[in-house]
């Protein structure tokens, strides 16, 4: 058991030797929707002085704040002994496991960290990226990615790499558009908009081109914040609503985004890309549980036996399913790795292009109907395809 005066002694050492990375704060005392609910501290470099950037994440949204040292010092004691139940602080060679209890007294648990974690962070670092750490990007700045200098927060190393890989899906496909006319793109399901802000500054800032992105989400707080991001910094050709994927109207779109819509709801994106006739389609989906309560294997019958075994299968079934429904209505379709396993298992992009005649339907649609026979059930996105009541 710690003393405040350890604690305060164990963090002044931490924050002095230049081997923290990061501190999460979780689990507070007192659940309030209008407190926040975690805590996450990340160091950078300002001005050639250390500064702690403190996060701190409500429901609907994240404040930031920039300390010193001293104060940074002060309030991670406050934190971890008057809020927060624990804090997880990662240096470079350790990691020191705080739990308080309500008199405020700290059990510290620590172990050292594996090699792996920290030559996975020096290789990202060393990686070219089309959008550049230590180069001042607004967007990631206000979302908290970067450091008013530009420089990528070591703990958002993880959601850097990501950006950029999806910007790397945009690079392959750009030249399916015209350079002269304005691109119309729509992202179902948005949410904080990373990747909008991504495709924005990617299309309009390194490849000079114009666009009218809109971006749409169910929850009016993170439209309403996305938005005064696009105020602030005068964004041309970008937009954020609140809308429901379903009901969604538009006339010509050349290109739709969806990135973790749960379930279903990547189907209905789909199924509007196919009726604007989009160009081109980039998709994450999520949450694939509609497959998993109907499949029943003809001949397969063990992949029912093992529950962890036929929800996996579900969700690949259910990216297979949706490529060949692609296939089948004229788009080159492809499913590849969007970021690594380590990190989420949510892993797979649907790229589809629209080719038409390079398209074998006939395959896709004997492919498919061999599948429909074995596992015996209906995707949501055939349904619609078909004009089939839900």
């Amino acid at each position: 058991m710690m003393t405040l005066t350890n604690l305060e002694n164990l963090m002044a050492e931490i924050f002095s030797n230049g081997s923290l990375l990061r501190i999460i704060f979780s689990s507070p005392y007192k659940k309030n929707k209008d407190s926040f609910s975690k805590v996450q501290l990340s160091p950078f470099i300002h001005d050639d002085k250390m500064e702690y950037q403190f996060s701190y994440f409500f429901e609907n949204r994240v404040v930031h704040s920039n300390l010193n040292k001293d104060d940074a010092i002060n309030e991670t004691t406050t934190l971890i002994t008057s809020i927060f139940k624990q804090a997880l602080v990662t240096c470079k060679e350790h990691e020191y496991h705080l739990l308080s209890n309500k008199s405020g007294k700290v059990t510290i648990i620590k172990r050292n960290v594996e090699n792996k974690k920290l030559s996975n962070v020096s290789h990202d670092k060393e990686k070219q990226y089309i959008i550049k750490d230590n180069t001042v990007v607004p967007f990631l700045v206000e979302l908290g990615v970067m450091n008013i200098a530009g420089k990528v927060l070591n703990d958002k190393y993880d959601k850097f790499r990501q950006i950029n890989r999806f910007v790397e899906f945009v690079d392959d496909i750009v030249e399916e558009f015209d350079p002269k006319k304005t691109i119309s793109i729509i992202d179902f399901g948005c949410g904080k908009s990373y990747l909008t802000f991504a495709i924005h500054y990617y299309l309009t800032e390194v490849k000079k081109l114009k666009v009218n992105i809109v971006g749409l989400d169910l929850k009016e707080n993170v439209i309403k914040d996305c938005n005064k991001i696009v105020a602030k910094y005068n964004m041309k050709g970008i937009r954020f609503q609140v809308g429901d994927i379903k009901d969604y109207k538009e006339e010509k779109v050349d290109m739709v985004v969806t990135l973790h819509a749960c379930d279903t709801a990547t189907d209905y994106a789909l199924y509007n890309a196919i009726r604007w006739n989009a160009k081109v389609i980039l998709s994450v989906p999520c949450c694939q549980h509609e497959l998993n309560k109907q499949i029943k294997p003809t001949t397969l019958s063990a992949i029912n036996e093992f529950g962890i075994v036929k929800e996996r299968i579900s969700a690949l079934m259910t990216d297979v399913t949706r490529a060949k429904l692609l296939q089948i209505n004229g788009y080159k379709t492809q499913l590849l790795e969007f970021i690594d396993m380590e990190h989420t298992p949510k892993n797979i992009l649907i790229r589809a292009i629209k080719r038409n005649k390079n398209v074998n339907v006939k395959k896709a649609m004997n492919e498919l109907e061999a599948l429909k026979n074995e596992f015996n059930y209906e995707l949501t996105l055939e349904k619609l395809l078909a004009n089939k009541e839900l």
